[in-house]
């Protein structure tokens, strides 16, 4: 208890303090709360604090985003992007593991470690980049929607990816494998499944009956369970359904082997016609921006400086490498698709980080016997620095971009 109480003072100390700090220099919230990680790192290290364990708890809050971006959207809406969805999302996922695994294979790594670092480096950051298209009122704008369309494609991508990443396991890498295991990740998931041991057409049945699930009990069955609550009066039991609705999904998705972000976001477009759609964005919207919030301080706090600077121009070259990849196969094919504009340049600058299920995914590779763990230490901070990064491109995007293109069109 009281080492809880302390943790939880030293993370909204932290917080409070480089948050409005950083929002007032311009710098946003996101790297406010990055900024406030890496400055309690040092003493979470004395305290022999589990950073990862904590940060896999604090992904929640991207579950609870894409619920709430669920809410915004009804299911036209969303047949009116599947376009961009599957060509624009499916384009940048395959191109760029395709480019990454090349230029990976050329460094000298196999075709096997090539690739799952390829697949796990094509995928952007949820939180940091609708975080701040919320906090910027960018998320209505086409490079919003077209930007919101490829993270959704990318969060979709994840499920075949964990199943086809352990068929790349290297048999002399499984002593490594075994102990890195404590390092969590979406292992932690397996032990819930119940589809482990289906074969094909069973494990799809399930996965229809689970989506059926969701999309009947959001339409029919919410309702009259919130007519139910309203009799007590009590604005708690209201909060209290609103995580237990979000919470049971993600639970739900989990036990069938999909992802509960795409889940809960399944569920907020079913919703997204409901009376009580502002009920549920005000009681989930809280819990949201703070488990976010400890999410960025976690991945500020979990940097591994030791291991950066023994290996800083290597890994700095990765990381401006696979931004600077990533953001020309997003403005190749935002010409493709259409996008203009400062548009254009918003979902380059704003999609060339690595993203918050790298931490998941590489993990999962370790684990697998697929990538060596000292490697995946590096292409963890490789993860990390990118998304520290991404705020300041778009501190880039606001004071250069979008003035040039206020009044001049491409």
């Amino acid at each position: 208890m009281d080492e809880f109480l302390l943790l939880a003072f030293l993370f909204l100390v932290a917080g409070v303090i480089a948050v409005p700090i950083a929002s007032r220099l311009g710098l946003g919230s996101v790297l406010g709360y990055l900024i406030a990680g890496i400055a309690i790192s040092p003493l979470l290290q004395q305290l022999h604090v589990d950073i990862v364990s904590i940060q896999h708890f604090a992904e929640f809050g991207v579950v609870m985003m894409l619920f709430l971006v669920g809410l915004e959207l009804e299911p036209r809406m969303l047949w009116s992007m599947r376009d961009r969805l599957l060509g624009l999302g499916g384009l940048q996922v395959t191109v760029t593991a395709a480019l990454i695994t090349g230029i990976s294979m050329l460094l000298g790594q196999s075709w096997s470690i090539a690739l799952a670092i390829g697949l796990v480096l094509s995928l952007s950051s949820t939180a940091v980049v609708l975080q701040t298209l919320n906090e910027k009122g960018l998320m209505k704008s086409d490079g919003g929607q077209s930007s919101f369309s490829v993270l959704l494609f990318q969060d979709i991508a994840v499920i075949p990816m964990l199943a086809f990443i352990p068929l790349l396991a290297l048999p002399e890498l499984a002593d490594l494998a075994v102990a890195s295991t404590d390092h969590g990740g979406e292992g932690g998931h397996g032990s819930l499944s119940l589809v482990d041991r289906l074969n094909g057409w069973q494990r799809a049945l399930v996965t229809a009956g689970a989506i059926g699930v969701v999309v009947v009990g959001g339409s029919y069955l919410t309702r009259p369970v919130f007519r139910f609550i309203a009799i007590a009066r009590l604005r708690e039991l209201f909060t209290a359904f609103a995580l237990l609705l979000v919470i049971g999904i993600a639970v739900l998705m989990i036990v069938v082997g999909l992802s509960p972000a795409l889940g809960t976001f399944l569920a907020g477009v079913v919703l997204a016609n409901s009376e009580y759609r502002h009920e549920l964005e005000s009681d989930i919207d809280p819990f949201k921006g703070l488990l976010l919030g400890l999410f960025f301080i976690t991945v500020g706090a979990a940097i591994q400086f030791d291991l950066l600077f023994s290996n800083l121009g290597a890994i700095v070259a990765m990381t401006l490498g696979m931004i600077t990849l990533k953001a020309a196969v997003l403005y190749a094919l935002s010409r493709i698709f259409g996008i203009t504009g400062a548009d254009r340049w918003l979902i380059t600058l704003g999609l060339g980080q690595a993203g918050d299920f790298g931490f998941v995914l590489l993990s999962f590779t370790v684990e697998n016997s697929v990538i060596p763990a000292a490697l995946a230490q590096q292409l963890l901070l490789v993860v990390t620095l990118s998304m520290l990064l991404t705020p300041l491109l778009f501190i880039i995007y606001d004071k250069l971009i979008a003035p040039r293109f206020a009044t001049t069109q491409v």
